[in-house]
């Protein structure tokens, strides 16, 4: 994909980036990670449609059962108005030879209600379209996901575990933001680990923060992430019984190499077992350098939900992740942000 050869990375800040107009606008509707594609069924039913489908019909990562990734319905144009137009998520389709040359990705923010995002691909023909799409497939996931996850980071800003954030402010002079659910705490040395330990939900939701030296670029190779990895939680996470205590499935861990505020980040997904006991689930990380302070900040969800679906929960939870401020953000005004749009070089907002 030479033709991608650029990012847009910025945040959506929906509250702060918009005029007093917005104040007007319907809430969107729809569920997080529905989208909604505008277009005829004929197209729907071609190779082309059949290619959006496919891009969207795909597994939540990082989960040890099959999860969708979003909840998929088509409107045709005709029928877009109404209670379907201020759809949270929307995919609409421009097929005409006078007016482009090539297939490419435009995007607007908010034309109906708020939030709402709407992709526009542009091409045309409906056989440029369907190669396009089957080529960027992962830009399309990476679009909806952003903008779903960059919706909970508002909800956090405006309500979040305080205490949480005192610790980790406290800790490592760092910033976390959590759901003010998880309202437990337990610390260990350079850890802590947040959790709704008091709830009567039989399910875990947690977050770990740790940190460790920073010696060189091997400290983020994928041995050297298990191995720390295994060897905190082994200190830090015990079972109920002796010989019991938290390691890493390493057969079934994905490792990313990408960044988050234009530094170097490692992104780690995959299954964590109890050893010497049934309890296991998924867990996503995110690790980056502090050069600051010499040192490696860690910052980990992770699920106990046995029996249920898991991909709702930790995308939830993996939304956290993305708020860590390190004592460099601090100084940054709104410096809390994900990816917001994966896109074609010219690509543009459109308004």
């Amino acid at each position: 994909m030479k033709n991608l050869v650029s990012l847009i990375f910025a945040a959506i800040l929906f509250a702060n980036c918009h005029g007093l107009s917005e104040s007007f606008k319907k809430s969107a509707v729809g569920n997080p990670y529905e989208v909604l594609v505008v277009c005829d069924e004929a197209f729907w039913e071609s190779p082309a449609g059949r290619a959006i489908y496919n891009a969207l019909d795909t597994d939540v990562p990082g989960l040890p059962q099959s999860e969708r990734s979003f909840r998929i319905s088509r409107v045709s144009e005709a029928n877009f108005s109404g209670m379907v137009k201020p759809f949270r998520n929307v995919i609409t389709v421009d097929i005409n030879d006078r007016m482009y040359t090539k297939t490419s990705f435009k995007y607007s923010r908010d034309p109906f209600a708020t939030p709402q995002m709407i992709m526009t691909i542009q091409s045309p023909s409906s056989a440029e379209l369907e190669e396009y799409v089957n080529k960027n497939k992962q830009v399309i996931v990476d679009f909806f996901n952003a903008a779903e996850m960059n919706r909970q980071i508002d909800n956090l800003k405006a309500r979040h575990n305080e205490k949480a954030l005192a610790t980790t402010k406290e800790m490592f002079d760092c910033e976390l933001l959590i759901p003010a659910e998880l309202n437990g705490e337990k610390r260990g040395e350079n850890f802590v680990w947040f959790s709704d330990f008091n709830s009567t939900n039989p399910d875990i939701l947690s977050f770990v923060m740790y940190s460790y030296p920073y010696t060189s670029v091997d400290n983020f190779s994928r041995e050297n992430y298990i191995h720390m990895r295994d060897s905190v939680m082994k200190v830090n996470m015990p079972g109920g019984k002796p010989g019991q205590y938290m390691q890493t499935d390493s057969m079934f861990v994905e490792i990313t190499e990408t960044s988050d505020r234009d530094r170097y980040m490692q992104l780690a997904r995959g299954l964590w077992y109890m050893e010497n006991d049934m309890m296991g689930g998924p867990f996503v990380s995110h690790a980056m350098v502090d050069e600051q302070n010499g040192r490696v900040i860690v910052v980990e969800a992770f699920l106990y939900a046995p029996n249920k679906k898991k991909g709702a929960t930790m995308r939830k939870l993996e939304s956290s992740l993305y708020t860590l401020k390190m004592p460099v953000d601090k100084m940054l005004e709104n410096s809390t942000h994900i990816p917001e749009i994966v896109v074609e070089a010219n690509g543009e907002e459109t308004k």
